[in-house]
């Protein structure tokens, strides 16, 4: 059978992330630069060799400072972690459309495996004759198994930063 490459097209694609606020809300936020690819044996995505790169420097909240704050030393630290990693290791069918998708991640500088849910939409050709299958992806990660561990205590005793972040990331591919 074939190998298939697919890239990733970042202008019909999103990657969005969730973390709790003073324990009482959650902040949004997404990364607008990132790039992937995936390999399989012809159409069959159990086969699939996934690759995920992300700009960490491209992280947006829509507030400046906070963003600062999150490329600093006491998050991310992008002047010496810019990128952020995903290799998928493996790919199990669960359901009709959906899979397990399990991969290490490779954040701060520090790798840990993670599991993520992905629901397939579908395969289709654009007016211009073009291959594309669209992905939406969904997990969550503790980010202080990556040793992004500040925080600050709240009046209420309280945290002001949870440590579950959830990812969903909807995606494009086109065939190569």
């Amino acid at each position: 059978m074939a190998t298939s490459k697919w890239v990733l097209e970042p202008a019909h694609s999103e990657l969005q992330f969730k973390i709790r606020h003073l324990m009482i809300s959650n902040v949004s936020g997404s990364f607008n630069k990132f790039d992937g690819s995936v390999e399989t044996e012809g159409d069959d995505l159990t086969t699939a060799k996934v690759n995920f790169t992300i700009d960490a420097d491209s992280i947006s909240t829509n507030n400046e400072q906070r963003d600062g704050h999150l490329k600093s030393g006491d998050f991310f630290d992008v002047a010496t972690h810019p990128s952020i990693t995903f290799e998928g290791t493996g790919m199990e069918k669960v359901g009709d459309e959906d899979y397990k998708m399990n991969g290490n991640l490779t954040m701060h500088g520090v790798t840990h495996p993670v599991a993520l849910n992905v629901e397939f939409g579908g395969i289709a050709k654009d007016p211009w004759g073009n291959t594309k299958a669209g992905f939406t992806v969904e997990g969550k990660i503790n980010r202080k198994d990556f040793g992004l561990a500040w925080n600050a205590p709240t009046e209420a005793g309280g945290l002001l930063v949870g440590e579950e972040v959830k990812i969903s990331a909807n995606v494009q591919f086109v065939k190569a």
